[in-house]
């Protein structure tokens, strides 16, 4: 149940908790993820278990766990800035092989384009090529003088794959992030990655390690859809809940809290950790310079709420429409998993 109060700024910010609630419930890119459930209404269930709506899909091979994901570029993102979509086609794989427990292996791209852009978006993406050390492999490009698109698909491997089929009630939910960087003014984009250099490499593989130990079970890396949409997406496939006390949220100086919850960070995540194991969970980013805090616990409730002081508010009803749309099953129903666990 929320608490009825008189408004007043959440601490640290300008903002009223319902001005932040406000902003999160119209940000587009919340809204524009409901889109996906055309997935589910046409091929059904197509994943490597029953179409929950992990960051990448599986295929176990030879014992071992491939881990692939793709990503299409918003064309007027493309168009305005093709070496920034060039990079961003890249950390985007990056992020979602990360969030799946995957070291990454290799990057295949599609690019059609004027020439001109397509050079641009292929410098874009050779520069984060070698800051994340994920090499391109191949690809495919089409010289076109009208809108242009740009895609880029990873691959990697999992010794144990993250997925949101292993979420739990109970389970302590983290956010981990750097805050280095500055918003950019055109697109709701922090990048962090210039600030962080070479140890993004470094940084991005820790995933891996603490999916490895047991220590993470679930994980997805903060998308255009904010950090609430991307909780909720985390957590739509059980019908689980979450209240995120605001107070506890790592936020970069300066920056609005409604404009950090509406944001795509270049480095952000959410991270699931069975309890009693939250600090060997973020010991590794702690280690690195990184910021992980645990910022809310798992519920029953189908509710993703914030949290100010004596002030709830109900974001998100992932027991009604959710963010996806996906299908899937939930906790209790039939058919098998086949994750290690």
């Amino acid at each position: 149940m929320d608490v009825t109060a008189p408004p007043e700024a959440v601490p640290g910010s300008a903002e009223t908790l319902d001005d932040v609630v406000e902003a999160v419930r119209a940000h587009p890119g919340l809204r524009g993820k409901a889109s996906i459930g055309l997935v589910s209404q046409v091929l059904g269930d197509t994943d490597w278990i029953a179409g929950p709506g992990d960051d990448g899909a599986v295929v176990e091979v030879a014992g071992g766990h491939l881990v692939t994901c793709g990503e299409a570029l918003f064309p007027p993102f493309v168009a305005a800035d093709p070496f920034g979509a060039g990079i961003a086609a890249v950390v985007t794989n990056v992020n979602d092989l990360a969030a799946m427990g995957a070291v990454p292996l290799g990057i295949i791209d599609t690019v059609v384009a004027d020439e001109e852009r397509a050079r641009v978006a292929l410098k874009g993406m050779s520069y984060a090529s070698r800051l994340y050390q994920v090499p391109i492999l191949g690809g495919h490009l089409t010289a076109y003088h009208g809108q242009p698109a740009l895609s880029a698909f990873g691959f990697g491997v999992a010794p144990r794959p993250l997925s949101v089929t292993r979420v739990a009630v109970g389970q302590s939910l983290m956010m981990v992030c750097c805050l280095e960087g500055r918003m950019r003014e055109d697109f709701p984009f922090f990048p962090s990655f210039e600030a962080r250099g070479e140890h993004v490499a470094g940084d991005i593989r820790v995933f891996a390690e603490v999916a490895r130990s047991g220590a993470g079970v679930a994980a997805k890396d903060i998308s255009m859809a904010g950090l609430v949409g991307s909780v909720g997406m985390l957590l739509e496939w059980g019908g689980f809940g979450v209240t995120i006390d605001v107070a506890r949220l790592p936020r970069p100086a300066g920056v609005p809290l409604s404009a950090w919850l509406t944001c795509f960070p270049s480095f952000g995540f959410l991270l699931c950790s069975p309890p009693g194991r939250e600090e060997e969970c973020v010991h590794p980013f702690l280690a690195r310079g990184l910021v992980a805090e645990v910022v809310g616990r798992v519920d029953d409730t189908g509710e993703v709420a914030l949290r100010s002081g004596p002030l709830r508010r109900v974001v998100l009803d992932l027991r009604g429409d959710g963010v996806t749309r996906l299908g899937g099953r939930r906790p209790g129903s039939a058919g098998p998993s086949t994750l290690p666990r």
